[in-house]
């Protein structure tokens, strides 16, 4: 996958997981997180464990001792797979989550390739896990371009989450379309225009060499004025053309060209920087959908069919519904010592032993791999675009209720 894809399925594998995170609770502070930055040491990390273990000991609450002492053993045994913390830190979040009717569960959750590098090491046994590194990943870097003219002034800047920034505001000072006397009409009139053509350069510059390094963030360019003037610079390529490429069709109308109208722009164009985003998604969706209904369709959906086509290699394009919210859980029996995989959300509880009966509840988890992870590695290994489809339009929607949140546009039609 390109990097950008990659980063992106990064982020979304932390957002997910962080969702569940946050909803984990333990009986007492029996929650166990470990955070180690690239530049510590795991066997710095493990020393650190098994002193904590033996501090442990002296809990009180037989309950809550064991549960500790359980959590930091398999943060223990976690880290004995890891040689290093890696290019961006390693996260661990173990312990006893409460499931409901006075019911636990042991998790352990592992997050390793973060879209940043962790900043600082952090052990923390709490009734709830510490999650303040990673929330700050995702704090929205997507912005949006600003830019409003007419013939007398221009303004310019850019809008990124709530917070929008005017960087510059110029002033023409073209003169007005009015007879001076001792010069011809028609010489007046060009060199109104001809002044016009250099404020509109200089207006497009300033804002191109504003927003170019910051370009691979921001997901449109919206332009505003209060006249026919913003069509007239759109039209006549005045804007870099890498700018160009960003610029949004759809151009508003607004009653200044200064701060007030960048402001008013945003206001105007809410629904648009939504909109945006969501019409790629759309032409994918449309995409799949049309092929879907052929006599032999480059297509499939489901979770077993898509992952047949991935280990054939038919996949050209994934698409993931943002909505998946399945993980594939290793899990051992204390009891036989049995092994096996499951698929479950955070919210259900685990299965009885299936060779022995044992009751869920004492289930070991060794590993948990969320169904968008596992799915985006086998898209690695074929080569396969990825799509991450939001559930914010009718046909992610369907995405996620009509074909369980997996789809693959195929190279070549499978039986």
């Amino acid at each position: 996958m390109a990097d950008d894809a990659k980063l992106a399925a990064r982020r979304l594998r932390l957002k997910l997981a962080l969702e569940e995170l946050r909803e984990m609770k333990g009986f007492g502070t029996e929650l166990v997180t470990l955070i180690i930055p690239p530049d510590r040491q795991v066997s710095d990390a493990r020393g650190m464990l098994q002193n904590e273990h033996g501090q442990a000991a002296n809990i009180k609450s037989k309950g809550t001792r064991k549960n500790v002492q359980g959590a930091i053993e398999s943060a223990i045994s976690t880290l004995s797979r890891f040689k290093n913390a890696g290019e961006h830190g390693l996260a661990i979040f173990v312990g006893s989550i409460i499931v409901g009717n006075n019911k636990s569960r042991m998790v352990n959750i592992v997050i390793q390739d973060p879209p940043q590098p962790l900043l600082s090491f952090r052990y923390r046994c709490d009734s709830r896990f510490e999650l303040t590194q990673l929330e700050e990943m995702l704090v929205d870097k997507k912005s949006y371009g600003l830019f409003v003219i007419d013939r007398a002034e221009a303004a310019y800047g850019i809008a990124s989450g709530k917070r929008i920034h005017v960087q510059e505001h110029l002033v023409s000072n073209i003169m007005g379309k009015h007879r001076q006397g001792g010069q011809s009409a028609q010489r007046f009139e060009r060199l109104i225009e001809e002044a016009a053509h250099n404020f509109f350069k200089r207006a497009t510059e300033h804002a191109s060499d504003y927003w170019l390094p910051h370009l691979e963030n921001i997901q449109a360019i919206i332009i505003g004025g209060p006249g026919a003037t913003k069509d007239f610079v759109v039209k006549n390529d005045y804007f870099h053309h890498e700018v160009a490429k960003k610029l949004a069709k759809t151009h508003f109308d607004v009653g200044y060209s200064n701060e007030s109208g960048v402001r008013e722009l945003v206001e105007n164009a809410g629904s648009l920087m939504g909109e945006i985003e969501l019409d790629a998604e759309r032409q994918i969706m449309n995409r799949f959908l049309e092929e879907l209904v052929r006599p032999h369709p480059k297509a499939t959906y489901g979770e077993r069919m898509v992952i047949d086509a991935l280990d054939q290699g038919a996949v050209g394009t994934l698409l993931i519904s943002e909505g998946l919210r399945r993980n594939e859980v290793e899990l051992a029996c204390p009891s036989c010592q049995h092994q096996w995989k499951a698929s479950l959300t955070r919210t259900e509880p685990v299965p009885d032993c299936p060779s022995c009966e044992a009751p869920g509840d004492n289930m070991k988890e060794i590993s948990s791999t969320s169904m968008i992870e596992k799915l985006t590695l086998l898209s690695e290994k074929g080569n396969s675009d990825v799509v991450y489809i939001s559930i914010d339009t009718e046909e992610g929607s369907q995405l996620m209720l009509g074909f369980g949140g997996l789809a693959a546009i195929l190279r070549y039609p499978i039986m």
